[in-house]
């Protein structure tokens, strides 16, 4: 199977999973809040279905998505609530039905998109295979704040190998959103899997190495929850460091959560 295949496909479950979730919740629940603060149920997948809009755009028509990126830069730590906030006004069901229906049609361009080219994005542009997988990565994240408040505990599965990719592919880029300068020499990141996998980046030798399970690696890369209530170690200064600014999602850096928050 192409790589591009696989990683469409792992999307196509990673939205199906959570939309199983919420798809039988009454209005009322849909307005449950969620740990994002001022954030609702409503608010998570109106966000989700913006952003995959967002996508579309750039695969499909660039000229869009620029404006886009103008309105953003003009207000840039408040776009992304806006957005949400103009979409959950529309019906629980509605909101459903423009998501799933906003999943496939991104789905089928991204399939369509010609080998080589690059989709401009919020970030650094990106190939399919990636944007595939930053959008996995943003479903899994919102998705943890949808069963944070429901309270309900997801089965991790095989498809966390993408966030963690992304995870540490991120790494400079956390760096550059604090105004750092990243290390020059790569880390060693070595993860378990749900299923006991051994996954790996980075060079066996790195002196600055980061361990533990894969499904706390992408809790704490997606900043759901605080490293100090993870089984995520480093060895050395600099990748300790960057464990308290590891950051996978595009835009400025979020405020997280708190620790013990969860326990």
């Amino acid at each position: 199977m192409p790589k591009d295949d696989a990683v469409l496909g792992d999307l196509a479950a990673e939205g199906a999973e959570l939309e199983a979730l919420v798809a039988g919740l009454s209005e009322e629940r849909w307005r449950l809040a969620t740990p994002a603060e001022g954030w609702t149920i409503a608010h998570q997948i109106a966000h989700l279905a913006w952003t995959d809009d967002a996508a579309l755009w750039s695969a499909t028509e660039p000229s869009r998505f620029a404006e886009l990126l103008e309105q953003a830069a003009q207000d840039p730590f408040g776009f992304v609530d806006a957005a949400a906030e103009e979409r959950v006004r529309t019906s629980p069901p509605e909101l459903l039905a423009e998501w799933r229906a906003g999943r496939a049609r991104l789905l089928d361009a991204l399939r369509d998109v010609p080998e080589g080219r690059k989709l401009d994005w919020f970030g650094p542009p990106m190939s399919v295979t990636s944007m595939a997988t930053a959008r996995l990565m943003e479903t899994w994240a919102h998705g943890q704040d949808v069963a944070d408040a429901l309270g309900v505990t997801r089965a991790p599965t095989a498809r966390l190998r993408n966030v963690c990719h992304i995870g540490v592919r991120t790494r400079d880029f956390a760096y550059a959103v604090h105004q750092q300068t990243p290390p020059s020499e790569q880390f060693r990141v070595e993860l378990t899997g749900p299923a006991g996998e051994a996954w790996s980046w980075g060079p066996e030798d790195a002196d600055q190495r980061v361990t533990g399970p894969a499904l706390d690696f992408c809790l704490l890369v997606t900043q759901r929850r605080h490293l100090e209530d993870l089984a995520v170690e480093a060895a050395g200064a600099e990748a300790a460091h960057w464990l308290t600014i590891a950051q996978a999602f595009a835009g400025a850096p979020g405020s997280g959560r708190k620790a013990g928050q969860f326990a």
